[in-house]
């Protein structure tokens, strides 16, 4: 496979297609759009009413016409047609000539089948893409994080995202090992929710669960523990209620999606071959994804693997600007794209 750089003058889009939420990272000019992953319907017409952001607002408080649709689920796109229309609007955001078809880089999970990239192509190229090539999100976030991909030494990414955790061992520009599950901060969220209904019987949504996950949510004891009230509706009488919950009773709520990732982590080493497991003994681990940003997550992964574990400097924004480095110097990155 070989690039040119004739594509210097026309749009070039690099998309973190993510289950919460969808980045855009334009050639030159970096991050443009940063969007919740979601698209309001009108469901007697299918007419779209909002997208990304005016669309969140909106989760949970529809009228019964009116639905707030992700199209994304477990980091590959569950519903095609709506999937086209969030890409097609949050590409028209981000160009800056909409007379040239841009070439488009698409974040996939890792472990993403065949015909799940077929869906990713095929809604970027109907949303108007003249090109479309895919990278692995932990390739991507290695990048993004600055880590030297290319060279022989290994290096060890966790990234973990709205629908996935993917965690990958990176050497020569390839992904020498990796293990993607399907657990991510959506999973932390409905436990959380699991947890209200069974403990305190207070129905809330998910982005009550959200707002708690990321106020006293975490992975390991805390010197100080916080606490918060909860609001939603008493699933015995009915009405409104508020009750106060701590960050214990949301860590043992978490428990479990947690356990998981770190047994996932567990598990990518020890198919680490021996050489590479050398270079992350001694570099560590780097996590990156808005999932990482829960309190305590590197100090529980420290204690379990013995390594030293470190969060990425923005975590949140690290998949869309490695893959916008792709962009920059495609003659450099092209062997870090997926195959067709």
């Amino acid at each position: 496979m070989s690039f040119s750089l004739s594509g210097l003058f026309s749009n070039e889009i690099a998309i973190d297609l993510g289950t919460r939420n969808t980045l855009v990272f334009v050639k030159g000019k970096g991050i443009l759009v940063r969007e919740p992953s979601m698209v309001a319907i009108r469901k007697s017409d299918r007419k779209v009413i909002a997208i990304g952001t005016e669309a969140r607002e909106m989760l949970g408080k529809t009228h019964r016409d009116l639905e707030v649709i992700r199209p994304m689920r477990d980091g590959v796109i569950d519903d095609d047609e709506v999937a086209e229309i969030m890409i097609r609007a949050l590409i028209r955001k981000a160009q800056t000539n909409r007379l040239l078809r841009p070439r488009v880089i698409v974040c996939v999970p890792s472990g993403v089948t065949k015909s799940e990239k077929r869906i990713i192509r095929d809604s970027a190229e109907h949303a108007g893409a003249r090109e479309v090539f895919l990278i692995a999100e932990p390739m991507a976030a290695a990048l993004g994080v600055g880590l030297p991909v290319l060279d022989p030494i290994g290096n060890m990414v966790i990234d973990i995202g709205g629908g996935t955790t993917e965690i990958a061992v990176i050497a020569l520009g390839g992904i020498i090992t990796d293990t993607s599950i399907r657990v991510g901060g959506d999973e932390l969220d409905e436990a959380i929710i699991q947890f209200m209904r069974r403990n305190y019987n207070l129905l809330i949504g998910e982005r009550t669960a959200e707002e708690i996950k990321t106020r006293i949510g975490s992975a390991a004891k805390l010197e100080q523990e916080l606490s918060i009230v909860a609001k939603g509706r008493d699933l015995v009488e009915g009405v409104p209620k508020a009750v106060e919950i701590n960050s214990i009773e949301i860590r043992d709520a978490i428990e479990e999606p947690i356990s998981q990732i770190v047994d996932a982590v567990k598990n990518a080493l020890e198919k680490t071959p021996p050489e590479l497991a050398a270079d992350i003994r001694d570099r560590g681990i780097i996590m990156t994804g808005g999932g990482a940003l829960i309190r305590g997550l590197d100090v529980r992964l420290r204690e379990e693997t013995s390594l030293p574990v470190f969060l990425a400097e923005d975590p949140l924004t690290c998949v869309v600007r490695g893959t916008g480095k792709v962009l920059d110097d495609m003659e450099t990155y092209h062997k870090v794209l997926l195959p067709n």
